[in-house]
């Protein structure tokens, strides 16, 4: 490999040659060569955006120090590195520098070689790319712009997508009426219509609550610079870059009031990711009970059927299993693995500033991918092709004991209990219990048992 000589404040550095980056991602390279987690495609792009936006408010705030030609450079550079075209030129792990320091000045050193080689402009990574701004401001101001852009473009749409299939099943399955279960055991009837509602109920609620902890996500640090005070920053910067932001990226974004917060704390990511939690709880509750449902297809419950979609043994021929479902409820429990990840990282904010940043960064847009990705999978490979066994739901409504709460109002509890106790001791019907004991002719009995008024 051919290599040519970089400098830093710390002295020279052998770089490829071919290369983009500078001295100070090649020392992060090779420092820092832990696992196989490499910063997020999504803060790089990101940090694309962050810099044309800096680079047009200091051409505005700051014009002697910044001009025209150069805030071109930077801003065309930046907008290579926002599109992905430059994304092998960003190879470092996501375990460095708990400010990103060193993925920031891979930002800078990117764009201000790109610049030097396809557009005749010379830039300092430092000076210019990275005038105005600390790594301490951008790498949470990335962090931001990445998270919200990730839950609005990939997320929310595949929750959307469920939400319409789920009233598709709703309006399929109406007034249907099976038994429903509480505590794994009969309970009295329900709609399956009404069950399909209760679902779609987890993935609205789910993402409400995504929706609104978006609020302090679209709060930026930027303009903080190093500890919160905007030394070498000019006055309006982070307004400035916020406003441009908000207009290239098509989401809001403003300026954090509270610059020293901004710093300090990384509670907008405990509380968003707590949302993903949420939807993650939910996710896996509805793919169990659609499990469950569709466990059999002879001795189990039976009461749907779901795609068939590969093979499920290497042994048993023939057999079929949940495997969207499965891979759901796997996709929820990594979320919540993240979920603590987070919360320990964002309880790290000694004095002015957070050192777990890029450790938060990963596991969120983790998170918010599988979530997007597995619910995608789960709706186009399973959910849309449930249907319901309406015999199998029939035959197991008509065996459940629990009818018998609508003898209540006329026999009540007691007597009730017995008639159920007596029906499940001797194999007997309900009616044919209570009319044994009692308690109602044939005639009363059959005037007030309709299970189809009981939902």
């Amino acid at each position: 490999m051919e290599y040519r000589i970089e400098h830093d404040s710390m002295g020279e550095v052998k770089v490829p040659s071919d290369a983009l980056w500078g001295a100070q991602t090649q020392r992060s390279f090779e420092n820092f060569k832990i696992g196989e987690e490499k910063m997020p495609k999504e803060i790089i792009h990101a940090f694309g955006l962050l810099k044309g936006a800096a680079a047009l408010a200091n051409r505005a705030l700051v014009p002697k120090r910044m001009s025209d030609e150069k805030s071109a450079a930077i801003v065309k550079a930046a907008e290579r590195v926002a599109s992905g075209a430059l994304d092998a030129s960003f190879p470092l792990a996501v375990w460095q520098t708990g400010s990103g320091t060193q993925s920031n000045m891979n930002a800078n050193e990117v764009i201000a070689n790109y610049a030097a080689r396809n557009l005749g402009v010379t830039l300092h990574p430092n000076d210019d790319v990275n005038m105005s701004q600390s790594s301490n401001d951008t790498f949470p101001t990335a962090m931001h712009l990445a998270a919200v852009i990730a839950v609005k473009e990939r997320l929310l749409p595949a929750i959307d997508e469920a939400i319409r299939v789920l009233c598709r099943l709703e309006q399929e399955n109406e007034g249907f009426v099976k038994s429903a279960r509480t505590h794994l055991q009969d309970a009295v009837p329900i709609a399956f219509s009404q069950e399909i509602y209760g679902w779609r109920g987890l993935l609205c609620e789910a993402k409400a609550m995504i929706e609104n902890s978006l609020a302090p996500l679209s709060s930026l640090a930027i303009g903080a610079t190093a500890v919160g005070t905007g030394l070498n920053a000019p006055k309006g910067f982070g307004d400035a870059v916020a406003k441009i932001l908000s207009e290239k990226a098509g989401h809001p974004f403003v300026s954090a009031e509270n610059k020293f917060h901004a710093l300090s704390s990384k509670d907008a990511f405990v509380f968003s990711h707590g949302a993903l939690k949420a939807l993650a709880a939910n996710l896996l509750k509805l793919a169990n009970d659609i499990r469950w449902l569709a466990s059999g297809p002879r001795v189990g419950l039976g009461e749907i059927s779901i795609p068939e979609n590969e093979p499920g043994s290497s042994i048993m021929p023939g057999k079929v299993n949940p495997t969207q479902c499965e891979a759901l409820t796997m996709v929820a429990v990594q979320v919540m693995g993240n979920d603590t990840a987070i919360g320990v990282a964002a309880s790290q904010g000694n004095f002015q500033l957070n050192v777990f940043m890029p450790v938060i960064a990963y596991n969120y847009l983790q998170s918010v991918k599988l979530l997007a990705d597995g619910l995608t999978s789960f709706v186009k490979n399973c959910l849309v092709g449930v249907v319901a066994n309406r015999e199998k739901m029939k035959e197991n409504l008509d065996r459940s004991l629990m009818l018998v709460t609508a003898l209540n109002p006329h026999i009540g509890y007691e007597n009730a209990a017995r008639v159920a106790k007596k029906a499940y001791a001797e194999n007997l019907s309900l009616k044919e219990a209570c009319l044994a004991l009692g308690y109602l002719t044939k005639e009363e009995f059959d005037a007030v048992f309709h299970p189809e008024t009981m939902v």
